[in-house]
């Protein structure tokens, strides 16, 4: 890479400006690409589109140089540089990307009201309906329903359609005039069930479903749940369950029990199954049914820990579902079962995220020691005071404030314990922002300095500069000037490339 952007004398005052001489210096063409997702993306938020079009195609990963281009053209798009993201657009060199991008300036375009811009972007699209879909939107918002409709009389694709239809029912909904909406919906219906590609077409309808029950209109919702249903009884694919899954939870919130029952009998994974009845047993406990939902929940895990390894379709969900289980049932207050449940889980991430999610909700329950547990029962070091911030978090929720700052602090003082450094610059930087947003200035910067040293140490290139684009968002928050101690450290970053 010959060409650089960021000149030496622009570190001096800039710590963005630093990350980002030091990721153009990277020689690994997916290390630089890493560090640029950190970087440009800040770079827009300060309005400097020119500077980021330029880093973004500096990039040679042809694939992460197009997905940033397209970052930088619907922020032109955003502030109303209609011919320069055209331009970044254009220069995108992926077709499907480049399409992508077109279609996303064109829907900004059309939420603004830039209707006439958003139809000259589509005219020069293959595949412009989502974008026609949005100016139909915009059209019926602004009240012209007779120019909203011919805009979506000339929409071929039915998903676009829908998609379109779904959104203006939405708003009206949302406007406190659901009868305007059954209109919308009632079509969205019709297009859905002409989609050709099966999980779409049961997808579109379990969302119209969902509307007609935002609507309060339950019998329309039962109807929509029923045609979702004879579709996804006849899928042969893993698919199948899930959607019955969703149509079960439509008929209960639809306040049909029998066609939940008879919904749930169809379901054979066992997944789908778990994940079906801890959606009942949150509506049975918001309904104050408390004994029926904790009792529902307790089904829900023992149908998930019978699985066998060769019943499970897929791991990951698995093990995402036991962890919201163990939430859950924190949630109804059964403790035991919560940390058991948490325990189980075969991967650390959802185990750590299961667990930090215990500490939360005990201590919104005002359950301190609770909380301690299950922060205590974090193996990870970050991860612990990650979860401990988190707990802080909580506190300030229930306007604690001074027992969140005591929180922190206490998290601050366990920083060194964490080995990895890229880890303890993330915990820092956590750190850091909280006590910035709190007008703590000094401690802010106190931590921030102590986490420029840590960042000095991480050797791998791209995680030093992303390291340091995010630490820039504390003294930009903070209004912190840098000092000597802190242009110090990033003289010696430069001076050691």
């Amino acid at each position: 890479m010959s060409d650089y952007f960021i000149s030496i004398e622009q570190t001096e005052n800039d710590l963005l400006a630093c990350a980002a001489y030091l990721a153009e210096r990277i020689k690994s063409s997916d290390g630089h690409a890493e560090a640029m997702k950190t970087i440009l993306p800040r770079y827009l938020a300060k309005g400097d589109v020119d500077l980021a079009a330029e880093l973004a195609n500096a990039v040679d990963d042809p694939f992460s140089r197009d997905r940033l281009l397209t970052i930088v053209a619907e922020k032109c798009a955003e502030i109303d540089d209609y011919e320069y993201a055209t331009q970044l657009a254009e220069a995108i060199e992926d077709d499907g990307l480049r399409a992508q991008a077109l279609e996303r300036i064109g829907l900004i375009l059309a939420g603004k009201g830039e209707t006439e811009k958003a139809a000259v972007i589509a005219s020069s699209m293959s595949h412009p309906d989502f974008v026609f879909a949005g100016i139909a939107v915009r059209q019926a918002a602004d009240g012209d329903d007779t120019a909203a409709t011919e805009t979506l009389d000339g929409i071929a694709f039915s998903s676009a359609r829908v998609s379109a239809l779904q959104q203006i029912a939405a708003a009206r909904i949302e406007g406190d005039n659901p009868k305007s909406a059954v209109e919308m919906l009632d079509l969205a219906v019709e297009d859905a069930i002409e989609i050709e590609h099966d999980e779409e077409r049961i997808r579109s309808l379990c969302e119209t479903g969902n509307l007609f029950i935002d609507a309060k209109l339950n019998d329309k919702a039962v109807e929509t749940f029923v045609k979702a249903r004879e579709f996804a009884e006849v899928l042969d694919n893993i698919h199948r369950d899930f959607f019955l899954s969703n149509c079960a939870l439509g008929f209960l919130h639809a306040g049909s029990d029998e066609l939940t029952d008879r919904t749930l009998d169809l379901i054979t994974d066992k997944s789908q199954m778990a994940s079906a009845l801890l959606g009942i047993a949150r509506d049975q406990w918001k309904k104050s049914e408390k004994e029926d939902a904790v009792e529902t929940l307790e089904e829900a895990y023992a149908i998930l820990k019978s699985q066998r390894d060769n019943e499970t379709r897929d791991s990951r969900a698995r093990n995402g579902l036991l962890a919201s289980i163990a939430a859950q049932f924190a949630v109804f207050g059964k403790t035991e079962r919560a940390f058991e449940s948490a325990d189980e889980n075969q991967n650390i991430d959802e185990q750590v995220a299961a667990l930090s999610q215990i500490a939360q909700i005990f201590t919104m329950q005002h359950e301190g020691e609770l909380a301690r547990q299950a922060i205590e029962a974090i193996p990870d070091d970050a991860s612990r005071l990650f979860a401990l911030i988190s707990v802080a978090d909580a506190k300030e929720k229930l306007g604690e404030s001074a027992a969140e700052i005591t929180t922190l602090d206490e998290a601050a003082t366990l920083v060194g314990t964490v080995p990895q450094l890229a880890a303890r610059s993330n915990v820092l930087n956590e750190l850091a922002m909280r006590f910035a947003s709190h007008d703590q200035p000094e401690k802010a910067r106190e931590l921030s300095l102590a986490n420029l040293d840590v960042i000095s140490q991480i050797r791998d290139e791209s995680s030093r500069a992303a390291a340091l684009a995010n630490i820039s968002d504390i003294y930009h928050i903070a209004n912190l000037e840098l000092a000597d101690s802190e242009k110090a450290v990033l003289e010696r970053m430069i001076q050691h490339l």
